[in-house]
């Protein structure tokens, strides 16, 4: 494996740790070079459905596209890397158990605001105010009320 900072081709793998619901593996690695850590993930390459856009677009599905929303609604709140990639997990297996070849994005979307609800109540606000475009603070009301409740 390449190392991300020096590029160095040869790295030795540290530690190995099998996810709780086994669906991954997550290996630290040392550069031989330069002796910087970092992370991989293993897990297997699966075929997932095409997102359909509000427009008809279609475009391949991205784990990372999902994980940078995730992270940007979770900016500061006490949530770990862990608990969003299990989130994510839980996510891509309901995607894969529909069977279906196109997903519409909305449906993503409501996916995503489920699994932020119940990680951070404030993440879950922050993305629900931009995925829902509110007009006034009345719809902004009616989710904290929602939240609340």
């Amino acid at each position: 494996m390449k190392c991300p900072f020096c590029g160095h081709l040869e790295t030795q793998v540290v530690e190995t740790r099998v996810s709780e619901d086994a669906d991954f593996i997550r290996r630290r690695r040392q550069c031989g070079a330069c002796e910087k850590r970092f992370t991989t993930y293993e897990r297997p390459d699966v075929n997932f459905p095409a997102i359909v856009k509000k427009d008809g677009r279609r475009i391949p599905y991205k784990r990372d596209k999902i994980l940078e929303s995730m992270n940007l609604a979770l900016r500061k709140r006490p949530v770990s890397t862990e608990q969003v990639d299990a989130a994510i997990e839980r996510m891509e297996e309901k995607i894969l158990n529909l069977g279906m070849r196109e997903v519409a994005s909305t449906r993503l979307g409501e996916l995503v605001m489920r699994e932020l609800k119940k990680l951070d109540k404030v993440a879950y606000v922050r993305f629900a105010s931009v995925y829902r475009s509110f007009e006034d603070l009345d719809d902004f009301k009616n989710l904290v009320d929602e939240v609340r409740s």
